[in-house]
Order: structure tokens, then sequence, then C-alpha cells
């Protein structure tokens, strides 16, 4: 009963809409600007550059918390696991918003470093490395999800959090199908360019 709990506290808590609220907080929806979505990349077109900050740390946060409060009461690497895909899923489809989320990427990296701190964090400046350098949001999603799974098991992470990395990661990337496509046509926007797809 306290690991199903503890899942439903990560769901809750990743589907905490943190891009509407500091939309709102500026007076802009940022569902209908932009590609309508919700995490930072279109935050960043439809508010700036502060409000983007604060959607990503806020995001990520929704991922990181649910794994300390879950590891306040155990260490059971499968609740563990559990919680973090429904801090996930939580983001994509969350309560709040009539499931209509964003794509999970910055909660999945919130997750990754509550799970493994410094996997997660490296994960995550690989991340903005492949999106500084491309200026494509969305094949820095793409390319650390890829990569997460391999860095979680050549480090030696448990089973259920290697699991993990593939389920969410396989999540996030559906979620990213039509940015990958654009990509593969040339037609996806970078960072800063006014139809960015990614975030």
């Amino acid at each position: 009963m306290l690991g199903v709990l503890l899942i439903l506290c990560g769901y809750v808590l990743g589907s905490v809409p943190t891009g509407i609220l500091v939309g709102r907080a500026r007076g802009v929806d940022v569902r209908q600007v932009g590609s309508g979505n919700i995490g930072t990349a279109n935050v960043l077109r439809a508010v700036g550059k502060w409000a983007a900050i604060a959607t990503l740390a806020g995001d990520m946060l929704k991922g990181t918390i649910p794994i300390l409060i879950a590891r306040a009461f155990t260490e059971n690497a499968w609740v563990l696991a559990g919680v973090a895909l429904a801090a996930v899923a939580g983001h994509c489809w969350p309560v709040f918003l009539r499931f209509k989320g964003g794509k999970g990427v910055a909660t999945g990296a919130g997750t990754s470093i509550g799970l493994a701190p410094l996997i997660g964090l490296g994960l995550f400046a690989f991340w903005w490395a492949v999106v500084l350098v491309s200026r494509y949001t969305s094949l820095g999603a793409i390319a650390v999800m890829i990569v997460s799974p391999i860095a979680f098991y050549l480090s030696g992470q448990p089973l259920p959090y290697v699991l993990y990395t593939i389920l969410g990661g396989a999540l996030v990337l559906w979620r990213h199908r039509e940015n990958a496509r654009s990509l593969l046509n040339g037609t996806e926007r970078k960072v800063g360019e006014e139809k960015e797809q990614g975030g």
C-alpha cells in the first residue's frame, strides 16, 4: 500500500503544470502561443528567458522531489523507479489539465538526478550540450533518452532504474515523434525561432 501511495504522489506532483503557472503569473497562457506546449522551450518563446528558467527548474523538481519523498520511506528500487515513471507520466498526462501535458524531458531529468545524482547531472549536462551546439531542444531530448539507459547500465545502477530509463525514455521519445519527423525533414525550428517545436 505504501508503494502505491508513493507512486500516486509521484503522479500528482508530476501533474503540477509549472509552465502554465509561470505563464499565468505573467498574464500569458502558453497553450495559446507557438507550439502550445507547456514546456520550457515554448515558455521561452511566449514569456521570456527568466520564465523559461523557472519552468525548467520547476519541471525538474517535479521529478526530483517525489523521489526524495519516497526515499524517506523506502529504499525499494522498484518503488523508486515506479515513482519516477509516475512523475514523468504526470507531466505528460496531468490530471490538472485534462491529461494534456508536456513531453517529459525536464521532469525525466529531475527523476534521473533523484535516482542517481551524479549520473543524472551528467546526463543533464549532456542534454544541454547537445541543445547549445545544435540549437534544437528536441534533438537534445532525443539524444539523452537514447543515452540514459546505457549510462545507467554501465554505471551499475539497479535493474529497476535501468528499466525505468528504457520505459521513461520510450515515453519521451514517443512524445517527440513529430519533432523527430521534423528533424528528418529539415523543418524543425531552432531555439529562439518563432515556431520551435521542442520542449
